[in-house]
């Protein structure tokens, strides 16, 4: 088994460091080459959508105040992740609200993020650019539904991360691509993608 698990979060914010907190996650597991097993919840996150983000992501004040608190969904979306690697399109962005909430929750973060929009610039430099929606259709990934609803986007990223690792296998003539060998493409400039897998390949 290498499951791997895609998560992504709708928010009232950019930064929890600015008192920005989560609306809805999803999480999607994938394992060879296909998803096997979704969660996705709205959360309450105690402080007001701003109006642009609900014109965003479609998500209102109503919605999420009839939903359960971000405390108890993020445990049920921890124990869902269990300790399978993480995967998120901007990864940055997804690992501050992930990190934070887990330790309002008394969770210590363990896993390291992939980070599919920096794979996607190291695999696929020719894309126009390298945001969610343009990599979908430039790649004829699936259709998901709605960007910027967090099951939409979980499972786009999933279908992403499928194409990335079928790249991979097919240009390095590789059998599998593991965690690891992500991570390492991920922190290397792209000129250097076929050296990073060489190493990997040669251990």
């Amino acid at each position: 088994m290498n499951i791997r698990a895609v998560i992504d979060f709708e928010t009232t914010g950019l930064s929890p460091g600015m008192g920005a907190r989560p609306t809805e996650i999803a999480v999607v597991l994938i394992d060879s080459g296909t998803i096997i097993d979704r969660y996705q919840s709205l959360m309450n996150p105690g402080v007001p959508i701003p109006y642009e983000i609900q014109t965003l992501t479609g998500i209102t004040d109503k919605m999420v105040k009839a939903a359960p608190p971000v405390e108890s969904v993020m445990q049920e979306a921890a124990e869902f992740v269990d300790q399978h690697p993480l995967v998120a399109h901007n990864a940055a962005f997804d690992r501050k609200f992930w990190n934070t909430e887990l330790r309002r929750i008394d969770r210590q973060p363990q896993q390291e993020f992939i980070c599919s929009m920096l794979l996607a610039r190291r695999i696929f430099p020719e894309a126009p650019n390298h945001k969610l929606g343009t990599l979908v259709q430039s790649l004829s990934l699936p259709d998901t539904g709605r960007f910027h609803r967090a099951l939409a986007d979980a499972e786009a990223t999933a279908y992403l991360l499928l194409r990335i690792e079928s790249e991979l296998m097919h240009r390095f003539c590789l059998p599998t691509v593991s965690h690891e060998l992500l991570l390492s493409i991920q922190k290397e400039n792209r000129s250097k993608l076929a050296s990073c897998v060489s190493r990997y390949q040669s251990r």
